[in-house]
């Protein structure tokens, strides 16, 4: 365990990157938790993955506006979820930027969903950027400051190895039921 650590310590800005490339929620979490065991730098992680994350949203949005024919096999097997961003678009306007980022299987079909109208490049880079500080800011300060209950919970799973398989089993069957429920027809 403390040979994956001192890697993480060693390489974990540069994975955060890559990891908040494409959303970064848990990769922010662990850098929060690992800054408040002292192994990272929190101002730095946060940095890393604010970065990141708004690259990577912007990559998106690029792709959505500028290659449409490129991304369409892609979206086959998305529509719902498409067509959710769009009417989440509607409904919320501007603030589904911000609500997208704290959101498990929206986070990367929202900017291309919005670039896929007639949305503002601008605009939409301006939103993204408050969004992506906001996010990592807060992710980052509160799994740091969440880092001493989540290391006796990470120790208390160790000692009963049989329980995060089953608790993990347990919250991705209530987020799928969630997000079923959410994308079903009406």
């Amino acid at each position: 365990m403390q040979d994956i650590i001192n890697s993480l310590s060693t390489y974990g800005y540069i994975i955060l990157f890559l990891y908040s490339l494409g959303g970064g929620f848990l990769g922010l979490m662990a850098a929060g938790v690992l800054s408040f065991a002292g192994k990272m730098d929190l101002s730095l992680s946060i940095g890393v993955a604010f970065l990141a994350n708004f690259i990577g949203d912007e990559a998106l949005f690029y792709l959505g506006r500028y290659n449409r024919d490129l991304i369409k096999p892609y979206l086959k097997n998305h529509k719902r979820k498409l067509a959710l961003s769009h009417i989440l678009m509607k409904k919320y306007g501007y603030r589904i930027i911000f609500i997208q980022k704290y959101i498990y299987g929206l986070k990367t079909l929202v900017p291309i969903a919005i670039a896929l109208t007639k949305y503002d490049f601008k605009r939409f880079t301006f939103f993204n950027l408050i969004s992506a500080f906001i996010w990592a800011v807060s992710i980052g300060i509160l799994s740091f400051y969440a880092g001493g209950f989540l290391i006796r919970a990470a120790s208390f799973f160790s000692q009963k190895p049989w329980i995060a398989p089953l608790f993990l089993v347990i919250l991705i069957y209530l987020l799928w039921l969630y997000f079923d429920k959410i994308a079903k027809k009406r």
